[in-house]
């Protein structure tokens, strides 16, 4: 199973990562719910674990790749800036987010709820602005995580964000 790629240009004032590219993993949990993918995030490595939706406005994290699952309902989030790309995500999807790149949700069900969470070590802000230069440069320097949030070592970003 691997997720699709795709990689964003800078859009607008979002900076997105120039780095690697967002991940979208189809239907990885279609039974589990968002018990499930806190229990497969804890298991990789990823911590921070939250629950809620998405944002209802553009932002993105210059300090935090974040992982994204949707544990219930579904949703049109716009990934990559006000010049990405609509994504349809439902119950089971998840999405990975290098740092840096814009989110926003678009619209959703009443019982959309998605789980996050972040590499251990990394911390997410919310940013709503242009980034400057020191936050480009932390962007790009972000380092790859050792773990995959959905497959651990093997497989997913370890291999896609070498």
């Amino acid at each position: 199973m691997q997720p699709e790629a795709i990689f964003f240009e800078a859009s607008d004032w979002v900076p997105n990562n120039p780095n690697f590219p967002a991940l979208i993993y189809k239907t990885v949990l279609p039974d589990g719910g968002s018990e499930a993918f806190e229990q497969v995030f804890e298991k990789n490595g990823w911590t921070g674990i939250w629950r809620n939706g998405v944002f209802d406005y553009q932002h993105y994290h210059s300090g935090a790749h974040e992982v994204l699952g949707v544990g219930r309902g579904n949703a049109t989030l716009l990934i990559g800036g006000p010049g990405g790309k609509q994504i349809s995500v439902s119950a089971g999807d998840c999405l990975v987010l290098p740092v840096g790149t814009g989110h926003k949700n678009q619209g959703c069900s009443d019982d959309f709820e998605v789980v996050g969470a972040y590499p251990s070590g990394q911390h997410a802000d919310i940013i709503t602005s242009s980034a400057d230069t020191n936050a480009i440069a932390k962007i790009r320097d972000l380092p790859r995580p050792d773990t995959d949030p959905i497959m651990g070592l093997d497989g997913g970003l370890v291999e896609i964000w070498r």
